[in-house]
């Protein structure tokens, strides 16, 4: 088995890397002195490490004073693989391996597979045995799927900065569990999506820049706790999505940078070593590489269960440095093509998603279909689009019309998921509620039309934490989210919208079911660039709703806006009620529809028509009672004809 592994790490077909290169907990036996002596044996830690250029290669440590000396490793395959045995160790020892490199440079590098490390600025690998964990998921894993036709409203959240630090140190997994998990579950998430927890050197980078890729990041806790969180999540009913940075790792030489002296894990190329981001590239084209990285996103999957991989800068794989003029880097997408076929093949009821910035094609196809193979895109361009059109004075929406219709004429290319990150609102770009145009009290409005019309589109929802705050402040990953603004009525009911607009999308067939089906959707108000007024029917089933949207402070006693059919619509959400921080312009009785419509839309609807209100009506839809099967009477069994009754005897008179 273990030279089967080794075999097809270096040819790139592995996801198991992690069964066998590492530091592992496990036993030796020793031969008995005589041949009838039993053989003796020991409990320790199996040392095995990738380095082909590496030479005269051994293990330091705790336990043996840093000791060059002490525990050598013996070279077991021509490929470059070291392996030692090492009796009586337990967990958190700290150990690097030590070896002469390429350069004749003695070095001390940490362990590109260890399971746990330091915490920054330490820089060792830990021993941690991380099997027999209990779980308590079954239920939860029992029904997992790829949520096609289901909700996902996913909650974006970085674990430092959410509650932010306790004194001096950061939450553990198992403190930040006790608060987050009630509080999303509350606010109708369906999943929790963690920024990278891979073990990182620099807090600023947020885990993108990674020195320890089958590392569980150090700053909240071990593996096992990082387990618990996970199962306590699926306990609760939420998914966990995990996202991971497959392009680049940080510059550190004390990990995969020259690891044995050569380019071992980055591009030899000069021009592609080093990454956009200042960090060294991923050489993607190279088949151990591949391996290492397959078999770090399927550890997560199999020793963490989590629900899905979000994988990170997907244009910097697909094109070269992340440039179409550059051309595709064809090394990179056979990667991915590999990487999320493998993972679907070993794990079918686990998410694949790309955060995608280019118009690369096929990024939702099969990959037997010619495509990459991830279930969801992040439609970067509906973002980019959405949040310029909300930007602007209403005077001039009119000739930004575009930007919000745009989105449909794409749309069914992809299976694409529609983010609101944690990349919209850093680095001076403002929070989404700056983003809005207006005073104080427009900009509310407005960051209330925006998320309904979020989640009134079609494609899976994202949302970074805090955007139920409406914080005028940039999110810092070194301070707490600000709690104290749902003290203040205007920022607690946007929480409050978050959470009715959750409960809606969960409700509604019409708002995830065969949503990528064109049959589906149908716009009922799209040419109105004059007065920006949109509106749009989705229908699925018993469930049919109409999306209103009034992008400008214009407000109607009296609007007809097209529908799809004759019926009463319900007014089941309006972002201008009082209970939203609006100004109560809503509809409250039903509205009847009648022939003809702006737009040539077969029939209408009269509404109230608020300022930058945002508006669902839900046709009623009256169920025909089944038709009752008409009994036929049952016929009677045929009654038996009376037994005749035996005459009576006449007397003889002649007797008397």
């Amino acid at each position: 088995m273990a030279y089967g592994i080794l075999y097809d790490y270096l040819m790139g077909q592995t996801t198991h890397a992690f069964d066998y290169f590492g530091a592992h907990f496990g036993t030796c036996e020793l031969p008995g002195k005589t041949k009838r002596s039993k053989p003796t044996v020991l409990n320790g830690v199996w040392f095995r490490l990738y380095a082909p250029m590496a030479e005269d290669v051994s293990v330091i440590g705790d336990w043996n004073g840093w000791d060059v000396r002490v525990n050598k490793l013996n070279k077991i395959d021509p490929s470059g693989v070291w392996e030692t045995f090492v009796p009586d160790l337990h967990d958190y020892q700290c150990y690097k391996f030590h070896f002469k490199n390429a350069h004749g440079q003695y070095v001390d590098k940490a362990d590109p597979f260890a399971f746990y490390s330091e915490l920054r600025p330490q820089s060792c690998s830990r021993l941690f045995d991380i099997e027999n964990f209990i779980w308590h998921d079954d239920p939860w894993l029992k029904q997992r799927n790829r949520n096609f036709d289901r909700p996902m409203s996913i909650y974006e959240c970085h674990l430092g900065s959410w509650k932010g630090k306790i004194g001096d140190r950061f939450p553990s997994y198992e403190e930040v569990a006790d608060y987050i998990i009630a509080y999303v579950k509350d606010l109708g998430y369906t999943h929790i999506e963690i920024m990278p927890i891979t073990q990182y050197p620099f807090d600023g980078s947020w885990g993108y820049q990674a020195t320890g890729f089958y590392s569980v990041d150090s700053r909240y806790g071990n593996p096992k706790q990082l387990m618990s969180f996970v199962d306590r999540c699926h306990q609760a009913g939420l998914g966990v999505i995990l996202d991971f940075a497959p392009v680049h790792f940080a510059l550190d030489y004390f990990a995969l940078r020259e690891y044995d002296g050569t380019c071992l894990y980055e591009y030899s190329d000069p021009a592609h070593t080093i990454s956009p981001w200042g960090s060294c590239q991923f050489d993607l084209g190279k088949d151990p590489v591949r391996s290492f990285l397959m078999s770090a996103m399927n550890f997560f999957l199999c020793y963490f269960h989590f629900d899905g991989i979000r994988v990170d800068a997907v244009s910097n794989i697909v094109y070269w440095d992340g440039n179409k003029n550059n051309g595709e880097n064809t090394g990179a997408t056979e990667f991915i093509k590999r990487l999320n076929g493998k993972i679907h093949y070993e794990h079918p009821d686990v998410m694949m998603i790309a955060e995608d910035s280019t118009d690369f094609t096929c990024v939702t196809k099969a990959t037997e279909d010619g495509g990459l193979g991830f279930d969801y895109k992040w439609d970067l361009g509906w973002m980019n689009d959405t949040l310029k059109y909300y930007s602007k004075d209403p005077i001039y929406k009119k000739w930004e019309h575009n930007k919000l219709t745009f989105s449909m004429a794409y749309f069914y290319s992809e299976n694409f998921l529609l983010p609101l990150s944690h990349d919209e609102v850093v680095h001076g770009k403002g929070t989404l509620i700056n983003k809005m145009f207006g005073d104080y009290d427009t900009k509310f409005a407005l960051v209330r039309n925006l998320y309904t019309y979020q989640f009134g589109h079609p494609g899976k929802k994202l949302n970074f934490m805090g955007n139920e705050l409406a914080s005028f402040d940039e999110w810092n990953e070194n301070r707490s989210l600000p709690w104290n603004l749902l003290e203040y009525p205007k920022h607690d009911s946007i929480r409050r919208l978050f959470r009715d607009l959750n409960l809606i999308y969960q409700a509604e067939d019409a708002m995830k079911v065969e949503e990528h089906n064109p049959a589906r959707f149908q716009w009922m108000m799209v040419d109105n660039a004059d007065q920006s007024v949109f509106a749009f029917e989705r229908e699925y089933g018993d469930s049919d709703l109409l999306f209103v949207y009034n992008m400008t402070p214009n407000y109607f006693e009296h609007y007809s806006v097209g529908c799809a059919h004759e019926g009463v619509y319900e007014e089941i959400f309006n972002s201008d009620k009082d209970v939203y921080g609006g100004w109560n312009q809503y509809n409250g009785l039903p509205c009847q529809s009648y022939p003809g419509a702006p737009e040539n839309r077969p029939y209408h609807i009269d509404i109230k028509l608020g300022s930058y209100a945002a508006m669902i009506f839900k046709r009623r839809i009256e169920k025909k009672p089944e038709p009752v099967e008409e009994k036929k009477p049952e016929k009677k069994p045929a009654k038996k004809p009376a037994a005749k009754k035996a005459a009576p005897k006449k007397k003889n008179p002649a007797k008397k």
